[in-house]
Parts: C-alpha cells; structure tokens; sequence
C-alpha cells in the first residue's frame, strides 16, 4: 500500500518487506496486513471498511471475495486453455472406442444447441456457446471431420446471428448479447461451412442406407468404415446424426435468406424453417435411443442439457472469467434439454411469421403487424430480423421512401412524391420519427414503452414545427392559387396525420402497461379514464383524416373538439368502420373508469393509505410523460377527479356505457369481415361490454353497499379491458 508524505513534510512511517518494490515519487510502501486482520475481527458480514472518497457506488462496483457471482477466480477448474487440454478436458479423437466417440459426439452438438439457446436469452457468448473448448482452439478438431465441421457451422452461425443483433442495436435492451471478448468468432474458412458439413453429411447418408439393405452388416465390414463397433446401433446413431446436422444446415441458411435486401429471401427462408421443424422433430424422437443406449461409465447429467442425458466432454464455463476480463463472472444455467426444443420451435415459428407477412406498403399495416407480432412474446433474435426486415437504409423494407409511405398514409394523391416539401427540414425529422418508431415497436415491452413515452414529446414538437412551417409556407404562397391549393392541402393532410399518430403511441404506451402489469386494482380509474380521454382525441384524428382524405369536408373545416358531438356521431351510419371501432373501445373505457370510480366513491375499493404516494402522485407517476407531451391538452389530475368525484352506479346505469359499446361492435362487424384479427378483438369487446353490464344491473339491484356482495375483476375475455364479477358470499 503506498502513503502520500502528508502536506507538512513528514513522510509516513517505512515498513520494511523482504522483496522491496520500487516506489514512486513522495510515496513508500506500508505493511497493512494487522490492519486488515484487525478489521476482519470487528466487521460483520456485509458491511464494508471505506474511506471518505469510497462512495456508494464505488460500494456496488466492489468485488466480494468468495462469492462465485462476483469472484470469478473462485470456481476456475483450469487457469488456461493449455492445462485444460493437457489434462485431457477436450481430447481428440474423444474416445479409442467408436461407439463411445460417436456418443460422445452428439452430446455436445446437443449442448452447443443448449447454449446457443442461452446465449439467445442474453446470456454472455463466452460462458455459453464458447464454453466448449474444441472452439477455443478450431484447428484441434481437423483430423475429426464430424466435430471439425460441426464446429464451423456453428460458428458462422454465431456470427450471422451476431451481425443481425449488432446491426439493428437491438442488444442494448438485452444484458451484453453482442460482446465476444476477442473469441474466435469469424475465422477464415467458416464462410464455406455447408461444404464441409454437406460432405459429412454424406457420408452418413451412404452409411444409412447401407445399413437398411439385406446383410448390413457384411456390407458395412467389406464396403465402408462403420461409425461404430455395434452394428445393432448403427441405423440409430446414424440417424440422430443426420438430423442434427441438417438442422444446423437448414438453420444456416435460413439466417443468410433473411438478410438478404428487400424481402428477397422469405420465400426461401420459410422453405427452410419447414425442413429445420421436421429436423427438430427428428432430434427429438432420437433421444429415447439414445437414452437407451447411452454408454454405463457416462457421467450424468445434472442439468440435462443433452438428448441422453450424459454429461457432455469439452466444456468448461468458468475458463472465459478469467481468460476474459471484461466477461461478467456470474454463474449462467443453461438451459435444459426440453426448453431448448422447445425455444428452438418457438423462434421458428415466430421467424415463420415474419417471413410469411406481405411486405405491405401501408405503414398503419406494418404497424399493425409489429403489433400483433408481439402479442406472442417473440425473443430477442426474432425482434432483430423483423427489424432488420422493417427499415433497411432508411427505407422501409429497404425499398419504399418513407417520405413516399409517410404522404400515402396521410391519404395524399401521388404527385406528392414529387413536391419539394419532403426536403423540409421538419418532413427529414418527421421521416426520422416514423424510422424509430417502427424499430422500437420491434424492442421488448418495457423498453417498448419507455421508449414511446419518451419519444411523445418529439412528436408533438415536430407537429409544432410541422404547423409553424405550414403557416410560413401557406402565407408565402397565399398568392398563387395553384401553390396555395397544393401546400394546404399537403400540410394540412400531414398534420392530421401526425395528430393521430401521436395519440395512437401513447393509446400504446397505455395499453403496454396492462402487459406489463404496472397497474394496480387502485389505479384501474385513472387508467381507465385516461385511455378514454386519449380515445377521444384519436377517434377524432382519424375521422377528420380519413374524411380530409375522401374530400367529404372542406381541407378549412375545424374538427369538432366536443366530446358529446363525437358521441353523437356514433349514429351516422357515414362515419368510417376505423373510428366506430375506436368508439367501441372508448364507451368500454369510459364505463369502466366510471365503475371504479363508483366503487371507489362507495368504499368497495379504498385506495391503501400511504404517506408517500398520495392519488394525485400516483397519477404523475403513471402519466408524467404523456403530461409533459400535453396528451390531451388541458388534461390534468384536476380534471380526473372532476369527472369521477360525483360517479355512481346510478347514473352508470342510466347511462349504460357498456351497453353502448355492446350495440356498435356488434354493428361494425360486418364492415371488418374479413379481418380476423379485428373480428376478433370485435367479439372480445362484445363479450366485456356484456358482462359488465350484467354485472352493473346486479349491483344496481342488490346495492353496492350491501356486504355480501363480492365485487372483483379479471382479465379473461380481454388483455387490458377487465370484466367484472359479482359474486354473493
């Protein structure tokens, strides 16, 4: 330990050590070691001795010793690659015995699948994938052209999956995916993989179907090398091989189909994902063989990570913490054997699903589809390659203009492509805004809704921006009807649009919420309400741009701002399926909010009683950002408690909003028969507004207040709209 002379010129006191190290300037080195044994004698486990520039976060940053997640070196079994071969931990050939090897073998292809499944989930690459020590060292494995060629592919797999996370930043929402850690990721050769692979695979292939002929074995001895040295075994082993092989070809191929630019590989990549299903299919019937047959002196294994349930040679976790330093030394559970079929399958599918979309221009269909893409709950790699299929050099798909996609969903004619407003500073931003929306639609739920809170407040001040260039642009041409009737027109289409679009993302960010379970039974009201009041505004967006877009009003006509005139217009049978579907959702929203309100104002919910979190702080907690983009404007926690202070299950129930939503969506379906999903969400409306208001007649009879009465709620029939229960005790 080195002391500073303090500031009076008297040095510290010298403490002299066997093996003296140099010392720097103003500096001597001290024996602290009765120090810290003295310490050690007075301190209980967990506090920690500091000295005044030792904050707290210097504390978190603080390694504890002997805790195998923060102390790497305290689980090392090898302290370098070198030893760990020395000692036999990765042998080549595997084993003298052939049957042995070939066991042995297709235990690690099945936990390099196990922790290439781990890695997908976050997991450091180091102490997964590249656990196995036959990657340490590629050229090891050459003479075992099986393992060698396995080894290749499952490389530039890595690599493909790695370059798609990598280029859509998709990684930072998820722990340290992309970090390699200067391992042997991408080397020379790994590019031509299949050719290996498809020579091995060959080869089993010939031995197969050599096995399947009359007097296999006599063929097997005079005509080609076995794989093993139990003919009963070999058709078995041969075919667990072969569909491990070829799903990892399939795999491969799949991932280079996807990149490629505009869509051009989907056709192919499903033609893929079907052959790596059936593989996977394949895999798994082999493990009751090789479970059977699995060989007597195998060691177990504990986290059955492989198909016969052995432990498999040639991997060591804890090498990469130290051969790594920036690797976090944390312990990492692969995943087991039937959690990696099934997350195999599972990725499949949801890559499938994206494969199989249109590539429709509409960007409200893009946005649709990332929407209902995520309702699955689809992994980290399936929101990359959406992503990466979604915008590609700021086009979307990699071929349309977002200016272009931007004006066509305005419902501006096409000779606005052409005009000289989309090299406008504000339409540049605008196309930005409209690029990073759909990439983090493509993120996970949480990061999804903290990203779409934060990014209101651009879309509000770009629609500021928006109508300060439209009224310079529009006073500047006023002059020149021809000019005139083009920028109104064009400004006035794209305004709207941005409007609707703005409270579209925040009815999202709202909606996430529920997915997210960040509410309580208590906050149901203002939630409620707040999903009403954004309604509101997004029904009249979209009326008044679908409208501008048909020519049925004057581009001059103000939309109306009016809740009862929206209301009212839920009568005329001219107002578009879109904004009587948004209605539909709007009266469920408000009934509900009304019903907590009731509830809450009848003591059947009392809010719980905290000094810290008053009602009026819990709704900035849950609406600062959408109240700091003035989404609604003028809407405040005064105005809450104004519309629910005086609700009772009275007037609920003489103005039965529930009833109401009941009635359009059943009207409205016949306009969207042929969208399933939004007769689907059509049916789920129907049946929450049904059951609440059959709820609401029960507790209008028997009376809120009367104790017996069981009041509560659940999501069954809807993913964020609840339904209520009424139950006698």
């Amino acid at each position: 330990m080195a002391e500073e002379e303090d500031r009076t010129g008297e040095s510290a006191p010298t403490v002299s050590k066997p093996n003296s190290i140099p010392s720097g300037d103003n500096s001597v080195w001290a024996d602290v070691s009765p120090l810290l044994h003295a310490a050690s004698q007075d301190l209980q486990e967990g506090e920690l001795i500091h000295g005044d520039n030792f904050n707290l976060f210097a504390a978190m940053s603080a390694v504890e010793i002997m805790d195998p997640k923060m102390d790497s070196g305290i689980v090392c079994t090898y302290y370098s690659l070198d030893e760990a071969i020395e000692n036999g931990a990765a042998p080549v050939p595997i084993s003298a015995d052939k049957t042995t090897d070939v066991q042995c073998t297709i235990d690690i292809m099945d936990h390099l699948l196990a922790c290439e499944a781990t890695w997908h989930k976050g997991h450091s690459l180091a102490q997964t994938v590249y656990s196995c020590l036959y990657l340490l060292q590629p050229e090891r494995t050459s003479s075992h052209a099986l393992l060698h060629s396995y080894c290749k592919v499952i490389r530039a797999t890595c690599h493909a999956v790695l370059s798609v996370v990598s280029d859509t930043r998709t990684h930072e929402e998820e722990d340290i995916f992309t970090m390699t850690y200067d391992l042997p990721l991408g080397r020379d050769g790994d590019e031509k993989c299949l050719s290996m692979l498809n020579a091995v695979e060959e080869t089993i292939s010939r031995q197969l179907r050599a096995c399947k002929v009359l007097s296999s074995k006599r063929r097997i001895s005079e005509d080609m090398d076995p794989l093993q040295s139990n003919p009963d075994l070999e058709e078995g082993y041969c075919k667990a091989l072969l569909c491990r092989l070829r799903f990892r070809k399939h795999f491969y191929h799949l991932l280079v189909s996807m990149k490629r630019p505009q869509g051009r590989g989907l056709e192919l990549a499903r033609k893929h994902i079907a052959s790596c299903i059936l593989e996977i299919d394949h895999i798994r019937k082999s493990s009751e063989f090789l479970r059977a047959n699995a060989q007597k002196m195998s060691k177990q294994n504990v986290d059955n990570t492989t198909a016969s349930g052995c432990q498999p040679i040639g991997f060591d976790a804890s090498l990469n913490s130290r051969l790594s330093a920036p690797t976090p030394p944390r312990s990492i559970k692969i995943l087991c054997w039937e959690k990696v079929l099934e997350y195999f399958m599972k990725l499949l599918q949801d890559l499938d699903i994206i494969c199989s979309y249109s590539l429709d221009p509409s960007l409200d269909a893009a946005f649709l589809f990332v929407v209902k893409f995520q309702k699955s709950q689809p992994d980290l790699v399936s929101r990359a390659h959406l992503q990466l299929l979604l915008v590609q050099d700021g086009r979307l798909y990699g071929r349309d203009p977002i200016f272009s996609v931007i004006t066509k969903a305005a419902g501006l004619p096409e000779v606005t492509k052409i005009h000289d407003i989309q090299k406008n500073e504000c339409m540049v931003h605008l196309g930005q805004l409209v690029i990073n929306l759909l990439k983090i639609l493509c993120t996970n739920a949480a990061w999804q809704r903290r990203k779409l809170g934060k990014m209101l407040q651009d879309w509000r001040v770009t629609y500021v921006q928006l109508e300060l260039a439209f009224k310079k642009e529009f006073g500047e041409a006023s002059n020149t009807p021809k000019n005139e009737n083009i920028c109104f027109k064009i400004f006035q289409h794209i305004l709207a649009w941005v409007e609707e679009q703005t409270y579209w993302i925040a009815s999202r960010f709202l909606i996430l919420g529920f997915e997210l379970e960040l509410y309580t039974i208590h906050d149901y009201c203002m939630v409620y309400w707040y999903i009403y009041v954004v309604l509101i505004k997004l029904c009249e967006k979209k009326h008044l741009r679908m409208a501008m877009s048909s020519g049925a009003i004057s581009a001059k006509k103000k939309p109306k701002k009016k809740k009862d005139s929206l209301k009212d217009a839920g009568i005329d049978y001219q107002i578009p399926a879109a904004v009587l579907f948004l209605q539909s959702q709007m009266y469920l929203a408000e009934g509900l909010s009304m019903m907590f309100a009731a509830l809450r104002n009848e003591r059947r919910i009392v809010p719980p009683q905290s000094p810290f979190n008053t009602e009026h702080e819990i709704f900035i907690q849950q609406f600062e950002l959408l109240q700091k983009a003035c989404l609604p404007d003028r809407i405040s926690y005064m105005s809450f408690k104004e519309s629910t202070v005086h609700a009772s299950f009275s007037t609920l129930a003489m103005y039965d909003y529930f009833k109401e939503a009941q009635r359009i969506a059943k009207e409205v379906k016949s306009s969207f028969a042929n969208d399933p999903d939004k007769m689907a969400e059509l049916r789920r409306i129907e049946q929450v507004a049904e059951h609440n208001s059959i709820a609401l007649n029960v507790i209008c009879r028997v009376g809120a207040l009367d104790p017996s009465l069981n009041i509560s709620f659940t999501f069954c029939h809807h993913p964020f709209f609840a339904t209520a229960i009424v139950k006698r005790s």
